[in-house]
């Protein structure tokens, strides 16, 4: 493999690539056949001409600090990828790759004892976002389509679902199909800073019962690098 470059030239309306774990930014590198560097969240890296890389941190603050702090003027389109909890309702093979029909903020609001509420439920709608739902954008989900499974909800937690209540519950009050910990919040610092975004997970272990989970993050991550080099060729 050869070094990671750092001054690659590229468009000013360039890629940007949100990636939680240094276990998913190295799967990027290796795709395009290139050593990973060592990593700092909040830092950003060229991975091809158009395309960069940045590292944001595990949850939601991270991924809509580390995203604000490079998209923008110099980057025009911000994609959210990573692996994902499938959830209750659908049967996903490891590896499998979804596109998100909508991002979720699946915990921001009140739970009662009747229902669960949003924010906008109570009176404090997100500007421009108010029931906590961001689609992608139509033209770069068209681009996108052909290099995933299927498509569906994504919705992003700050509470993983190691319980199968809740496991049930997040998937029936969202319709999502599976669960991560940064895309919504991706995009909505994409919307703020006028950023095409689509989010983009790849299926790695079950939710519900934590003790019952079943893993295969090898498998995820094979199919992750082979996603981003697809991406490579299709942006």
């Amino acid at each position: 493999m050869s070094r990671v470059q750092t001054n690659i030239s590229k468009p000013a309306n360039s890629v940007l690539l949100a990636l939680a774990a240094p276990i998913e930014a190295q799967a990027a590198f290796a795709a395009v056949g290139i050593t990973p560097p060592e990593m700092r969240e909040w830092a950003k890296y060229a991975l091809v001409p158009g395309i960069d890389i940045v590292l944001t941190g595990i949850g939601k603050s991270n991924a809509a600090g580390a995203v604000a702090r490079f998209a923008g003027a110099g980057h025009k389109t911000v994609l959210s990828i990573g692996i994902a909890g499938a959830l209750p309702g659908k049967t996903f093979r490891a590896g499998e790759r979804v596109l998100a029909t909508h991002s979720v903020f699946a915990d921001e609001g009140v739970e009662t004892a009747k229902r669960f509420l949003t924010t906008a439920d109570i009176g404090f709608p997100m500007p421009g976002v108010g029931d906590l739902v961001l689609p992608p954008e139509e033209r770069l989900a068209a681009k996108l389509t052909p290099l995933v499974d299927c498509r569906g909800v994504i919705a992003t937690v700050s509470t993983c679902s190691g319980t199968d209540a809740r496991a049930k519950e997040v998937a029936q009050r969202t319709t999502a199909v599976c669960e991560a910990m940064e895309g919504a919040a991706v995009g909505l610092a994409a919307l703020r800073l006028g950023a095409a975004f689509a989010e983009i997970r790849v299926i790695s272990n079950t939710t519900g019962e934590r003790s019952k989970q079943q893993w295969d993050i090898r498998a995820a991550i094979d199919s992750l690098r082979a996603f981003v080099k697809d991406l490579a060729g299709a942006l």
